[in-house]
């Protein structure tokens, strides 16, 4: 059995005083930061973890953020509804309509599973974080508090100058500028006929 060593001692009795005191004399002759809050607001850093804001528009209701989140936090309700046919001729579809989706908070260890995980960029981080209550039930947000916390979501980094642009915005760029186009041509008055002779042929 090895035997047991024996309790390391500081070379001079009372040096670790010494050193305390030593820190405390270099505080107290630094001149002490003091954050005014609530009167003056923090300044967060742009991918702060406050709170997360829902952008219901793009929810499908897929489910795929309350399956994986760890705490099981996060509630969607939905029911379907059968849309007509774009075309005639065509067949009706069915599509899911977001009721219910709220997210407890008391719950929440803010992992941000649910955001990396949404194939749909409908939830974001906010830096808000001052939603505290007295009643802990009250800590269970529904979809319409999660929508104004969407506003506070910071707009994203700019792109590198020499990057490629995202194929999303292309394809958008180039729809409307079909559009653009379609609608200019319907608008512009037509031209002059062109005369014709006799037996029916342009001249």
């Amino acid at each position: 059995m090895a035997e047991s060593l024996p309790p390391t001692r500081s070379r001079f009795p009372g040096s670790g005083l010494a050193k305390g005191l030593a820190v405390t004399l270099r505080t107290m002759t630094k001149k002490s930061v003091t954050e005014q809050y609530p009167d003056v607001q923090p300044d967060l850093p742009p991918r702060t973890r406050g709170v997360i804001g829902l952008f219901e528009e793009n929810c499908t209701v897929c489910m795929l953020c309350a399956r994986e989140c760890p705490d099981w936090c996060i509630y969607i309700d939905s029911h379907k509804e059968t849309v007509p046919p774009a075309a005639p001729g065509g067949r009706e579809r069915s599509r899911n309509v977001l009721d219910r989706f709220a997210i407890d908070f008391a719950l929440c260890m803010y992992c941000g599973i649910c955001i990396e995980v949404c194939p749909f960029d409908a939830l974001f981080w906010s830096p808000e974080f001052e939603y505290a209550e007295t009643d802990i039930r009250d800590l269970t947000h529904e979809r319409d508090k999660l929508r104004e916390w969407m506003w506070t979501v910071p707009a994203p980094p700019a792109l590198d100058p020499g990057a490629e642009e995202p194929k999303e915005i292309a394809a958008a760029r180039k729809t409307a500028e079909k559009l653009a186009a379609t609608a200019e041509a319907e608008a512009a008055p037509p031209g002059p006929a062109e005369p014709t002779d006799p037996q029916g042929g342009v001249s």
